[in-house]
């Protein structure tokens, strides 16, 4: 299997998957534990998905603030419109300089989850944007299994281990504007340094400069795909299943470069999630002989809200 790096961070082929999955398995999972994230390629998101669904982010973002703001639900940002300003990095003062939609799971009518797991609202005046974002969601929701089949195996348990973890998750496809910067914005930045709650995060659009994570050393590298390829990075929720032998990194976004801050910058990352009742406890042979867990159990909705509360969306 070819192998590209940037700073070491893993660059993979899930075409390459099926031809050695046990080589695939090691670069993504030796990735994740230095670093929480790799660069996947050629993950079976088809272009004219991936763009449809940018055009109508796009036409969404542009509409007027009133009209937005119509889909501002509150429920912790779990559904609908978040407006600008509103989202806050965990110990930070300023907020972040972005707006965002949120599309989550579709359930069924009496589905358990649906006391935790509210209804989608869709914008009636962007055309297509349900039917678009339903199969984008679905498409994340597959490659996002097939990854966790390769962490599994990585960690030497049952493939099939994160299959029923995952299914009917809480998960989260978020839409994301970073509006264009013609005056200072002091000490706000895109997204300020923090750690994803969810199990794992699968990221379209980090072409555009700006998204950068935290080394164990202390530096800040950019993290930098080529056009179309996903950014994978490990959640606080996968941290502490494996008693933090992959690791949940700090990652930000920075404000752009003077000749790029007229340009706005569009992103579309998935949070996979655990079934809200699903118990987060150390994996067995994680945690040392004679040691104790890192992190108690806890429940997947309950660390959720614990942490939809320290970054002031709930």
């Amino acid at each position: 299997m070819s192998i590209d790096t940037i700073d070491n961070i893993a660059s993979v082929s899930l075409k390459e998957a099926e031809a050695d999955r046990d080589s695939f398995a090691q670069q993504l999972g030796k990735s994740f534990e230095e670093y929480g994230f790799a660069v996947l390629a050629d993950h079976g998101i088809p272009d004219e998905l991936i763009g449809r669904a940018e055009e109508k982010a796009k036409e969404f973002f542009a509409l007027p603030e009133e009209t937005k703001r119509k889909y501002a639900l509150g429920s912790g940002g779990a559904r609908g419109y978040t407006p600008f300003g509103i989202e806050t990095a965990k110990g930070a003062k300023a907020h972040d300089l972005k707006e965002f939609w949120h599309v989550g799971r579709e359930l069924s009518e009496g589905h358990s989850f649906r006391e935790v797991m509210a209804d989608n609202v869709w914008p009636s005046e962007v055309p297509g944007f349900k039917e678009t974002f339903l199969e984008l969601y679905d498409t994340f929701d597959r490659t996002g299994v097939t990854v966790l089949k390769a962490i599994a195996r990585y960690l030497g348990i049952d493939e099939d281990y994160f299959t029923d973890t995952v299914r009917d998750g809480n998960s989260v496809l978020r839409l994301l504007h970073y509006p264009p910067q013609q005056e200072a914005t002091g000490e706000h930045i895109r997204a300020g340094a923090h750690e994803d709650i969810n199990t794992i995060t699968l990221l379209l659009g980090a072409e555009e400069a700006g998204l950068e994570l935290k080394t164990r050393d202390g530096r800040w590298i950019p993290v930098s795909p080529k056009p179309g390829e996903l950014v994978i990075n490990i959640g606080d929720m996968l941290q502490r299943l494996t008693n933090g032998k992959l690791r949940s990194t700090p990652h930000r976004v920075v404000n752009p470069a003077p000749d790029r801050a007229s340009n706005a910058r569009y992103s579309m990352p998935f949070f996979l999630h655990f079934r809200p009742d699903f118990t987060i406890e150390a994996l067995p042979g994680t945690v040392a002989e004679g040691e104790e867990p890192k992190w108690p159990p806890i429940s997947s909705h309950d660390y959720l809200m614990e942490r939809l509360r320290e970054i002031k969306l709930a």
